[in-house]
């Protein structure tokens, strides 16, 4: 492989982002309808995102522009290449799924931009994926090994049996999952996920990300699922999945946690079951580091949808380290505040700035769009570096190849 993109390669990527910003959702779906073709790479991804209303082809054609745009200058999509080779290693792509992608890319665009497509733009392009594809090759493949070679590790798909089912609120439920061979499990890093295969009647193989909701014990994992309106695989785990059903897991993975040890003050949030990966890195905080200064804030529309507050709950009455401040958009008559929940209304930019150590703080964000695009806003605005704010997607995050 070549260790650098040529001069005449980068002139013709970055000539055809005109085209692509006329064109490139035509071209993705163009790409999907021809990889989907073979069975065996469909089942690679998560269906729910795609399709004409779905997200993925949106955030794949925000993404292949970015690339195009940012190609003498890869170094500003590191962080988007290794969210992308961390969701790659929970799927179990593949090297040699990578040809197939390479090739309906080049198709989908021929078909779509029909003469403007020469083979000169062609092959620039073929040179552009193949010079990405095999920069996260590697490092999936250093993932992968990993994986397979630490305590509790695995590789591929391991079997789990449910262990448990738990109510956590009116439309979340976690479930405590255990090996089948009895075998220690990997220690996850607090706000990773699993990837699930899920077998359900009636439709191909479902790929799913479920963060786990709780810190590392060597022995189990809980993840906490919403039950999505309309979400199959989500729906199917509420219904159909109790002490005994048998699931398939892939590793641990994800760029989004946190840090092993944190030297500054920790502000974690949260909006409705964004709230999995933060219960996560709250258990490990308070087992690990007593006496680090940690901030929970958590938002959600009632005391009825509020998940794991019992949990959480129990974790700052037992370390004065951290201070919890819950925030009900809608309270119902039985919610009492001061008890149930803190603030009414939503978490707001003058709360967020005032009651937070804003100049020293690592802030730790998950929930909706919407919720992490007001407050990653607000807190750059706001004076927070960007190496202190991090934050996790849900669905598909707008990055190039992704599942």
């Amino acid at each position: 492989m070549s260790q650098t993109l040529s001069e005449r390669t980068i002139a013709l990527v970055k000539a055809t982002v005109p085209a692509l910003e006329a064109h490139g959702l035509d071209i993705v779906h163009e790409m999907y309808a021809r990889m989907f073709e073979n069975p065996e790479i469909r089942d690679l991804f998560n269906q729910s995102h795609h399709g004409d209303a779905g997200s993925q082809p949106r955030a794949l054609t925000a993404a292949i522009l970015a690339y195009a745009a940012n190609i003498e200058n890869l170094g500003a999509l590191a962080p988007a290449v290794e969210r992308i080779a961390q969701k790659h290693v929970g799927l179990q792509i593949l090297p040699e799924h990578y040809p197939h992608v390479g090739e309906a890319l080049l198709g989908a665009i021929k078909a779509v931009l029909g003469d403007a497509a020469t083979e000169e733009i062609l092959a620039a392009w073929g040179e552009a994926y193949w010079f990405l594809a095999h920069i996260l090759i590697a490092r999936e493949e250093r993932l992968y090994k990993e994986h397979s070679t630490a305590d509790g590790g695995w590789a591929g798909w391991r079997t789990f049996a449910v262990d448990e089912v738990r109510p956590e609120s009116s439309v979340i439920t976690s479930f405590i999952l255990r090996p089948t061979d009895g075998r220690p499990v990997i220690r996850h890093k607090p706000g990773q996920y699993l990837t699930f295969w899920l077998e359900i009647p009636g439709h191909p193989p479902v790929k799913r990300n479920y963060s786990i909701s709780q810190a590392a014990n060597g022995e189990t994992y809980r993840i906490s699922v919403k039950r999505e309106q309309m979400g199959l695989a989500s729906g199917w785990l509420h219904d159909q999945a109790k002490p005994g059903t048998v699931l398939k897991v892939a590793a641990p993975a994800g760029e989004f946690f946190l840090t092993d040890n944190p030297e500054r003050p920790v502000v974690l949030m949260s909006g409705g079951v964004g709230l999995t990966p933060m219960v996560a890195m709250l258990e490990a905080i308070a087992q690990q580091h007593p006496n680090l200064p940690v901030q929970y804030l958590h938002g959600t529309l009632d005391g009825s949808t509020h998940a794991l507050a019992n949990d959480v709950h129990a974790l700052a009455t037992g370390h004065p380290n951290i201070r919890v401040t819950n925030f009900y958009q809608t309270p119902r008559a039985e919610d009492v505040a001061g008890r149930d929940y803190d603030h009414d209304g939503l978490i707001d930019e003058p709360w967020l700035t005032a009651h937070t150590p804003i100049e020293e703080a690592d802030y730790y964000l998950c929930g909706p769009r919407p919720f992490l695009r007001a407050f990653v806003a607000t807190l750059s605005l706001a004076g927070v570096a960007s190496d202190r704010i991090h934050y996790e997607f849900f669905g598909p995050a707008d990055e190039l190849l992704a599942a």
